[in-house]
């Protein structure tokens, strides 16, 4: 196993520019990871200029881009609006590959009032997959999530419900779409993450372990003390032969301590499901500043 991290709870000072997605990348390090997860919502250019200095920031902080995460929103009425998606999502592609990232977290799309389940998931489908010759030429993987809301929606994703999501991934199978498995999102609706994981465990090249205070509700907490039963999944990802990426979503807003939390938790949680300890990167002592 290899552990990356979405830091959503830096995600106010890093939309302020009081963090820099630099200072990010030599955190993630200091923490001990092996890869950082990235939102486009802050990166400021897609010049390739950026692009090269931003990369070469993460090789000086000795940690590696994991994944890219777009707000793809491919489930919207006006079909130009979904024609964009795909533009900017091929956009994306290419910066994901200049910054050497395996993985572009992709979305079905916002739950748009009088948009029918039947025109949602056929848009769905069909854009989730419009750009999957650009990410096999670029050498990226698409992973698209069992999703809540992204932080610059305003709305739910269209496919919250399981029953919506599943149809996605069935749709789309044999077509190259990865999953991005949550272990928290089902318990959003209140319905079961372990029902999904054994749904779509043949397709998952990423797993968010993330966590909520409460089933039924979507208050993050600190990883390891809510409501989603995240040995019992990690467990049964071992069980099953998962030895990949696993991306903490840190989003507790507990500064530091949330994110060395997170990585303890995750690497104490692998152990006891029998995996291989994981060879920590950087020093991770306590006491480094927040980014």
């Amino acid at each position: 196993m290899k552990l990356s991290c979405l830091p959503v709870s830096l995600y106010p000072q890093l939309a302020a520019g009081k963090t820099t997605v630099g200072d990010w990348l030599r955190l993630a390090a200091r923490l001990g990871l092996d890869g950082a997860d990235i939102s486009v919502a802050h990166l400021t250019r897609q010049h390739p200029t950026f692009v090269r200095s931003l990369r070469r920031e993460a090789e000086a902080a000795g940690i590696a881009v994991l994944m890219l995460a777009t707000y793809t929103d491919f489930t919207h009425p006006d079909p130009v609006y979904r024609e964009r998606q795909a533009d900017d999502l091929s956009a994306w592609i290419e910066v994901a590959a200049g910054l050497g990232a395996t993985f572009v977290r992709v979305t079905a799309g916002q739950a748009h009032p009088g948009v029918s389940e039947a025109d949602g998931l056929h848009w769905a489908a069909e854009g989730l997959v419009a750009c999957l010759k650009d990410a096999e030429s670029a050498g990226v993987r698409l992973v698209y999530e069992n999703h809540t809301r992204g932080s610059v929606w305003t709305l739910n994703d269209f496919t919250q419900p399981s029953a919506r999501f599943l149809e996605v991934v069935r749709r789309t199978r044999g077509t190259g779409l990865e999953v991005l498995f949550d272990t928290a999102n089902c318990l959003v609706l209140d319905e079961d993450p372990a029902a999904v994981l054994e749904q779509v465990f043949d397709r998952i090249g990423v797993v968010h372990l993330s966590d909520i205070a409460r089933a039924g509700s979507f208050e993050h907490t600190r990883i390891g003390t809510g409501a989603a039963p995240l040995h019992a999944l990690v467990e049964r990802l071992h069980a099953r032969g998962f030895d990949g990426w696993i991306s903490i979503e840190e989003a507790s807003r507990t500064g530091e301590a949330g994110f060395r939390a997170a990585v303890e938790f995750a690497d104490d949680a692998w152990r006891r499901a029998g995996g291989m300890p994981r060879c920590r990167r950087g020093s991770a002592e306590p006491g480094a500043s927040e980014g």
